[in-house]
């Protein structure tokens, strides 16, 4: 049943034909999300959570099931589904505002004047903290900062689904968590729905509200589902206390080294 629910993986299935013969990523995929929800995918390498978020990006098409975003099947990539990559993926010629009105412009020209899709652009870019850097190039500007232009460039279209692939993977601690702080904030704020892949436990466990363990490849599928019942906004500092973040910690770790441990 899709009724009542903003995202649904219905039974999915992903093989590729390869020299070797069939290879089955992914299979047996059963996901459901509510509007607003924040949900992590974890798992090891090679589980298939970036091919599980490829799908509902439209970028890949299952071999088998349905995926439903909004209401309306994904047969391809839209506007209903933004996406950031942990590559910035910026066009290196156009400055940061350049970047954003370019999809801006894709998704509302026809419908809005320029003026209107200028101020879309403006908003986004303030929202994730650039007005005073809107008109700098990709190089002029720190890793944590493009991500932030990736971040504003999927929320400026005004997705159903904000798609999240390891966005801050690459980034030092430091920025890391200034930039999960930020994500919070910018999520309470637009009340978006998002799927977020990430390796990092406590990552997930702070930014989501139901973190979905892969089981390991091939063939990974969904091992367990863990609802996240921490109150928001949340504070890195006072979770680091707060036994109920501890207790959700541990399950993921247990799930993933023990119950998921690699062979040697």
């Amino acid at each position: 049943m899709t009724q009542g629910f903003h995202l649904v993986v219905d039974n999915v299935d992903k093989r590729f034909n390869t020299k070797q013969g069939e290879f089955i990523a992914i299979r047996d995929i059963n996901l459901r999300v509510q509007r607003g929800e924040f949900v992590a995918l974890i798992g090891h390498s090679g589980c298939g959570k970036s091919t599980l978020l490829n799908l509902i990006a439209g970028l890949s098409t299952a071999s088998s099931g349905v995926l439903v975003c909004a209401g309306r099947e994904i047969a391809g990539p839209g506007p209903d589904r933004g996406v950031v990559f942990q590559n910035h993926s910026l066009l290196p010629w156009l400055t940061c505002f350049d970047n954003v009105y370019l999809a801006v412009e894709r998704v509302f020209s026809g419908k809005e004047g320029n003026a209107q899709l200028k101020a879309r652009t403006e908003a986004a870019l303030k929202m994730v903290g650039l007005a005073h850097a809107m008109h700098k190039h990709p190089n002029e500007i720190s890793g944590g900062m493009k991500q932030r232009v990736g971040i504003a460039r999927a929320l400026a279209i005004e997705p159903a689904v904000l798609l999240l692939d390891e966005p801050f993977g690459a980034l030092d601690a430091l920025t890391r968590a200034h930039l999960q702080d930020e994500l919070m904030r910018i999520v309470a704020e637009t009340k978006s729905t998002v799927v977020m892949v990430t390796h990092d436990v406590d990552e997930a466990v702070l930014l989501s509200d139901k973190i979905v363990m892969m089981t390991n490849g091939p063939a990974a599928t969904i091992g367990e589902i863990l609802e996240v019942n921490l109150p928001r906004p949340r504070d890195r500092l006072a979770l680091a206390e707060d036994t109920d973040y501890h207790h959700y910690r541990k399950a993921v770790v247990e799930f993933l080294y023990a119950k998921q441990k690699k062979a040697a």
